[in-house]
């Protein structure tokens, strides 16, 4: 068999841990399977690497972020591997470039476009365990870039979908997938399983379990994935195309704070407006996902949308500038809200739904700023300071409990 397994970065956060990592896969090996490793940066050191490049230039150039942020990933490979030779396993750590994995070249978020395996299957032939930096790649200039974060579980996906491998296990510091996340909502419940769209849109919506990309990628490749933890043995989180997950009506509750509203204000009631506006942010690599358009006045109308925090200044810029040809008469942004959302393949053919969740919203009474759905996942903005309160009311609304 050829296994990948995927650490994050508390799993591999200290000396203890990076030997707790490197028996765990010693295992495997000495059961005569050919074993990949794809690691992420050791515990905060991205966000350490990021403050050191702020404290130079606060608007850093992609290109110099993403040579700084990969360094990261260098160090955890490397000393695993030094780890594997210290307990007598032959071992071989890769970078990106060794590899090589080929990305586009969108710094900062990149996609993958293919991997040689060729390094890799020479490596496993001799019976070393491959160690292999998560999180990054190396575009047509031979320049590296990074997949943006939590880019390491697609590493592993991709790996393991250009390996044809066996399993591919994401191992971090929650043992799988809760129907909210455990920290917040204490009575939540772990999944034993979850099907692809429903862990996509956990993913998508702030479950930080698994990179939302990696799930596009297990899916269309059929890569199996479990989500378990590295520091206990309790069994994971299967996802895969068809769960049976006790076949809920809402599988779980997710929150994400990363998140700001704009809005564009008083643009012209006609066909194409729409199209430049979020046409100008999609050249930008600028990311929209709740949206909405009021009924026009005046001959004029106002269009919402949410986009992460982190590009709110940019977009907020291009707007600005291109005001004119949007034919906006003012562009405005909201901080301090957050989504809330609810997830299940149930939902689709369960009518009253909504209905349900505004119904827990408005007796915890928080309000609602705008609302999203789609087949299987139901999505509001509201304050940031209800969010958690939000959470274990709509968990508590829909039985999800342990």
């Amino acid at each position: 068999m050829l296994v990948v397994k995927k650490f994050g970065g508390s799993s591999v956060a200290d000396k203890e841990r990076i030997f707790n990592v490197a028996k765990r896969c010693i295992e495997d090996y000495e059961k005569g399977n050919q074993v990949v490793v794809v690691l992420s940066a050791m515990g905060k050191t991205t966000d350490g690497l990021i403050a050191k490049a702020l404290e130079i230039n606060p608007n850093p150039p992609k290109r110099e972020l993403d040579m700084l942020l990969a360094t990261g990933e260098q160090i955890s490979v490397a000393l695993m591997s030094m780890a594997f030779h210290e307990l007598s396993v032959p071992a071989v750590s890769l970078n990106a470039a060794q590899v090589a994995m080929h990305t586009t070249s969108a710094y900062g978020t990149a996609k993958l476009k293919r991997i040689d395996t060729e390094r890799i299957r020479h490596e496993l032939d001799s019976r070393k365990i491959v160690v292999i930096t998560g999180f990054q790649g190396i575009n047509k200039y031979d320049d590296i870039t990074t997949l943006g974060r939590g880019g390491s579980d697609t590493t592993a996906v991709a790996l393991a979908a250009a390996l044809h491998a066996d399993s591919c296990e994401i191992y971090t510091d929650v043992d799988g997938v809760y129907t909210a996340d455990p920290r917040i909502v204490k009575n939540a419940r772990k999944l034993l399983e979850v099907s692809y769209d429903e862990m996509l849109e956990f993913a998508s919506l702030g479950a930080k379990v698994l990179h939302n990309r990696s799930v596009e990628m297990a899916k269309r490749y059929g890569v199996q994935l479990v989500v378990r933890s590295s520091l206990t043995r309790e069994e994971g989180t299967v996802v895969k195309e068809e769960a049976k997950l006790e076949r809920m009506l809402v599988s779980g509750v997710a929150a994400d704070k990363n998140v700001a509203r704009i809005s564009v204000i008083g643009v012209k009631n006609m066909p194409g407006i729409a199209f430049k506006i979020f046409n100008l942010l999609a050249k930008h690599n600028i990311n929209v996902d709740i949206i909405i358009q009021s009924i026009g006045r005046e001959e004029r109308k106002d269009i919402s949308f949410t986009v992460a925090k982190t590009d709110l200044k940019e977009a907020m810029d291009l707007l600005r500038e291109n005001s004119t040809t949007i034919t906006a008469q003012d562009v405005t942004s909201e901080e301090g809200v957050a989504k809330i959302s609810i997830i299940g393949a149930g939902m689709s053919s369960n009518p009253g739904v909504a209905a349900k969740m505004f119904e827990a919203l408005s007796s915890a009474n928080v309000n609602i700023k705008m609302i999203a759905t789609s087949e299987i996942r139901i999505t509001v903005l509201i304050d940031e300071a209800d969010v958690e309160r939000s959470m274990r009311t709509v968990h508590d609304a829909f039985d999800l409990a342990d």
